[in-house]
């Protein structure tokens, strides 16, 4: 059963979704994350999804502005993208956008990644665009 949680930065949990992010996102497209700039998620929002003690998905919330929250780093585990997992994971973060008194959350979504994003309320906004090498398009949903 996934349960999902915040995650308090530096802990056991924070090492292991960076680990998660890094299987996922990073090592795929030949990236490492630095310290500087894992020290920047000090004070966002981190989310996890766990099957008992394991991290299976997380994502980030970051502060744009007073209105607007970004996600970032959605990740779920390839044993459990399309299940579900992931939809959850979007729901529970945008709880947490709205509990912070947000009204917009916005995203840099990979392309392959869009229509998960689409069939999960969001929209499209502005024109692709480059970012880690790969092509992305800025989405945002209202809260």
């Amino acid at each position: 059963m996934l349960t999902i949680r915040t995650i308090e930065y530096g802990s056991c949990d924070y090492h292991d979704m960076v680990e998660l992010r890094d299987k996922i996102l990073r090592r795929p497209l030949g990236l490492t994350f630095s310290p500087e700039y894992l020290q920047q998620e000090i004070t966002d929002v981190l989310i996890g999804g766990f099957e008992e003690t394991k991290i299976v998905g997380c994502c980030i919330l970051s502060p744009v502005d007073e209105q607007t929250v970004q996600l970032r780093q959605m990740a779920v585990d390839n044993t459990l993208q399309k299940t579900g997992a992931g939809s959850r994971i979007l729901a529970f973060a945008e709880e947490q956008a709205r509990a912070g008194g947000f009204s917009e959350l916005m995203m840099h979504a990979r392309r392959e990644a869009v229509p998960f994003y689409v069939k999960n309320g969001y929209e499209v906004r502005g024109e692709e665009f480059t970012e880690v090498n790969i092509p992305h398009y800025e989405m945002f949903k209202r809260l």
